[in-house]
């Protein structure tokens, strides 16, 4: 991804060392920035375990784990937050309430971003408004990105039905 270069010393046959300049490589996880080499151990089963399920899942390991310590590090940040897959991809929502939190800054936007206003409109506590907007504080363009999607979806479907309607009239 970068194309910085870094020297690297090597051995050579006859003795002597020898610097090359090679670009430097990486994997880019979340930010797009350059990941970091971390090495460490698996209780026992547990290389198993995620190989399996990084095979139900259609993943690489390595993605799978990288997901999980991310994930994990935002849920102890935000433990009223958890990490589900669906229909429009792999997202934050709240533990326990099938909400997910973009669907939550959405409401509390409509609602003059009043708190207890949102809270009653979706039948939740205002801990939990509280908690979606903590986690949109820190993960701004994520959620600002799935309200824009939801919206083009949206778009998309009232003139899917309008063309509908319209063929049934005609």
């Amino acid at each position: 991804m970068s194309s910085a270069l870094e020297l690297r010393a090597f051995a050579s046959g006859d003795g002597h060392d020898v610097s090359v300049a090679v670009p430097r490589r990486g994997t880019g996880w979340y930010d797009g920035g350059m990941a970091e080499h971390y090495t460490l151990r698996l209780a026992t089963g547990m290389r198993e375990r995620l190989t399996e399920r990084a095979r139900r899942a259609g993943l690489a390991e390595r993605t799978l784990a990288q997901r999980y310590l991310e994930e994990g590090l935002r849920h102890d940040a935000h433990p009223l937050i958890q990490f589900l897959d669906g229909p429009s991809g792999r997202r934050a929502s709240l533990i326990g309430r099938g909400l997910d939190v973009w669907e939550v800054i959405a409401t509390l936007r409509d609602n003059d971003r009043s708190t207890a206003e949102t809270a009653q409109y979706l039948e939740v506590s205002p801990g939990l408004v509280e908690a979606a907007v903590s986690y949109y504080g820190e993960y701004r363009d994520e959620i600002d990105e799935e309200i824009q999607l939801n919206e083009a979806e949206y778009e998309r479907g009232l003139t899917a039905a309008a063309r509908g309607a319209q063929a049934l009239r005609a």
